[in-house]
């Protein structure tokens, strides 16, 4: 293995780490801004539907699940804008290096809330139009089809070409 010059990090590029913090945060909010306009959408249509005609007939545990879904979605709204803000409050103290590592975690964290926000609206939704035993297991299969797209997959693909970089 060759050492490396001073401005070139292990990924072989050629920045600083002044430089290589800029793209990563660059990268971070071109994620974050796929991400928020979904929750946005999702979050927006949970907010009205307290307010049709229907909800007050709905069960208890629909009522329920519905609550936890809003809660969720307001969480995730929260995790992900903290990103920005955290950026926003910190900068000019020279933290950009640490400031994209918590905004990254921020951004994970609102990705796992956002896994369990859709998660219940599913159950919430397929509890209202199937009335059947299935639907939980359905909402377990499309919990398992998130994770996997969402964390497994990329974990693999890390784990993998991770292990050939040490070959």
């Amino acid at each position: 293995m060759r050492a490396l010059g001073p401005r070139q990090t292990s990924s072989g590029r050629d920045e600083s780490p002044e430089e290589r913090a800029d793209r990563r945060w660059i990268e971070l909010l071109q994620e974050v801004r796929v991400i928020q306009t979904g929750v946005q959408i999702l979050f927006g249509f949970l907010l009205t539907v307290v307010f049709t005609p229907r909800f007050p007939t709905l069960s208890h545990t629909d009522q329920f699940i519905y609550v936890v879904t809003v809660l969720l979605g307001a969480a995730t709204t929260g995790a992900l804008i903290g990103t920005v803000t955290f950026h926003r409050l910190v900068t000019g103290h020279r933290l950009k290096p640490e400031t994209v590592v918590w905004a990254s975690r921020l951004a994970l964290v609102g990705t796992v809330l956002l896994l369990a926000t859709v998660a219940c609206a599913l159950l919430l939704i397929l509890r209202l139009a199937m009335s059947d035993a299935f639907v939980p297991w359905i909402v377990v299969g499309m919990i398992v089809w998130f994770a996997l797209c969402w964390f497994a997959l990329p974990a693999w693909v890390l784990h993998r070409y991770s292990a050939k970089e040490k070959e």
